[in-house]
């Protein structure tokens, strides 16, 4: 996460005076800097309507439906397999953050893929991110009812086979904070940090499950699933402080 503050001279920083009215008074000395770690892990399900084979042929494609399906998010391809992604801008504590990760996606075994960060070419924002995540397919039976695609639109009926598409990810961030930060309570501190990390997965990943769905859906012309098909729950962690 690419974090800003104000610095009005060499030795002059900004200190938050208040967690509630977030008012900044100005401290002469030199602040060292305290390492937090904020974490969040989510589990999620996605369902496509065709078989397993016709699924993982898709996404072992993913040069083509990552970058389509990433967007508003700015994808550059790196390296094998890897993309460099800026997620976008967030905010909390005088802070505005632009979340930028780069991440591998591993060739699949057993019909388990596997995705994590490597290292950021070039970067040194004071902040270090590990991402990791994995999809397992499974194909069940469909038993999926008939339906129609509009008021007067023709009765369509569902493929009788259904892959499951199921994830886990863990999202770890430490972030060097400047004195005037670390002052405050460390239960704000690690709340806010994991909150703000808990916005973006929630954010990021409906989305980007809802493009996937549907670009596999329309470029097999197979209708759309519903939204119940998308599933995105939270894993709760024990609180963690400064590091």
């Amino acid at each position: 996460m690419q974090s800003k503050f104000i610095n009005h001279s060499q030795n002059t920083f900004l200190k938050i005076s208040s967690s509630d009215s977030m008012q900044l008074t100005y401290t002469d000395s030199i602040e060292q800097q305290r390492t937090f770690a904020f974490t969040v892990s989510f589990n999620g399900r996605m369902d496509m309507y065709s078989d397993l084979d016709t699924v993982a042929k898709y996404l072992d494609a993913h040069e083509g439906w990552f970058c389509r399906c990433a967007q508003p998010m700015k994808v550059e391809p790196v390296a094998d397999n890897g993309y460099i992604l800026t997620v976008g801008k967030f905010g909390s504590f005088g802070y505005e953050v632009e979340p930028k990760i780069a991440v591998v996606l591993n060739p699949p075994i057993d019909r388990v893929y596997l995705m994590q960060t490597i290292p950021l070419p070039d970067c040194d924002e004071g902040y270090e991110v590990n991402y990791r995540a994995n999809m397992r397919l499974e194909e069940v039976a469909g038993n999926v009812p008939t339906q129609s695609k509009g008021l007067f639109s023709k009765q369509i009926t569902m493929p009788q086979r259904v892959t499951e598409v199921n994830w886990d990810l863990d999202l770890k961030v430490k972030v060097e904070f400047p004195q005037f930060i670390s002052k405050l309570s460390p239960n704000l501190i690690q709340a806010t940090g994991d909150r703000l990390l808990t916005q973006i997965v929630r954010q990021i990943s409906p989305r980007l499950t809802y493009k996937v769905q549907q670009d596999f859906h329309n470029s097999h012309d197979l209708p759309m699933p519903p939204k119940s098909s998308r599933q995105l729950h939270r894993v709760p962690h024990p609180q963690q402080y400064a590091v």
